[in-house]
């Protein structure tokens, strides 16, 4: 008898779950969330593999189908409109006014758009984090230098900052540089200066939620108890505090890629962004606005891909900041 109660208090014991796993959980229960994080990874493997998915190259033109459009698509075209128009079954979404199929473009596209939100936020969380952990930790007037220079760059508009330094970069391109770094920037489609601009300015934001948190953290009886066994500072900075400011500095950071990815299509159609004949959906909506009331549909698919991109990451980024906040646990 005793034997039968004791498995059934085993049964009705309820294993404790962890922060993580509780997290995981309430993020699942967000269908928005979770439908657009399922976006955003098929996003990904597209952008990963656009050599294979995409049914052209994103450079080949065939100038007698220049302007075309795909019949199904001849709702959205203006009245009588298929008396100009060149229909075609070669491209799905129609071709641009070189003849360079849109749905290829578009799919290779998504490659810099991601790649820009990627690589900017995380050279953004990545010194954010160390300059802001170094300057609360520290504290006296080491901490007020840091942050005298943190609040001067703030000062500065963030995009007249990044329009400037493209604009720079352009012109010593334009000038004929041979360096390493001209070559990187032109094999990598003009991304590198991106890259470069992004992240010389954008890493502030980070620094101070990443000095706020280390501020309210290090007098916690975690660190007094990690300082009364002797640990260096370093230790304590990266053992300690860095694990309880990774969550929040990471859900502040997803929350900022959608500004990157229209930063990079904003950069791209004003003529400051990647290198033709890169595709990226702003240049798309670019060269197709002089064409916009004959040929609406070569801006609503870069501007459709664009939207539907942004409006993935914003829904996902608030489904993590509600799951990871430790005051909404019950």
């Amino acid at each position: 008898m005793a034997v039968a109660e004791l498995e059934v208090t085993e049964t009705l014991v309820r294993k404790e779950r962890s922060l993580f796993q509780e997290s995981m959980i309430r993020l699942a229960r967000n269908k928005v969330a979770v439908i657009s994080g399922i976006f955003i990874i098929v996003l990904v493997l597209t952008a990963v593999f656009a050599n294979f998915i995409a049914p052209f190259d994103f450079a080949t033109q065939d100038l007698l189908q220049n302007n075309s459009v795909p019949k199904w698509m001849l709702f959205l075209m203006p009245e009588n409109a298929e008396n100009y128009v060149i229909l075609t079954e070669k491209f799905p979404l129609g071709a641009d006014h070189l003849g360079r199929d849109l749905l290829s473009r578009t799919l290779y596209g998504a490659r810099v758009s991601l790649s820009f939100a990627f690589v900017a936020s995380g050279v953004s969380l990545l010194i954010g984090t160390i300059y802001g952990m170094i300057s609360g930790y520290v504290g006296g007037r080491i901490d007020n230098l840091m942050m005298r220079i943190v609040d001067f760059l703030y000062a500065f508009p963030f995009l007249v900052i990044v329009i400037l330094l493209q604009t720079y970069f352009k012109a010593l391109e334009r000038r004929g540089g041979n360096s390493f770094i001209f070559e990187l920037n032109s094999q990598m489609g003009g991304m590198f200066f991106l890259f470069i601009a992004i992240g010389l300015i954008d890493w502030i934001g980070m620094a101070r939620i990443a000095r706020g948190s280390v501020l309210q953290y290090k007098r916690m009886e975690f660190v007094e108890a990690a300082h009364a066994v002797g640990a260096s500072g370093t230790r304590i900075m990266i053992k300690h505090l860095l694990p309880n400011l990774l969550g929040p500095l990471i859900v502040a950071e997803s929350l900022n890629i959608p500004g990157y990815i229209f930063t990079e299509s904003f950069l791209s159609f004003i003529g400051l962004g990647v290198n033709a004949p890169t595709p990226s959906w702003g240049i798309m909506i670019s060269e197709a606005i002089p064409g916009l009331r004959s040929y609406p549909n070569q801006v609503l698919v870069p501007a459709i891909a664009l939207s539907l991109t942004t409006l993935a990451f914003n829904f996902l980024g608030d489904g993590m900041r509600d799951a990871l906040d430790p005051r909404l646990k019950q």
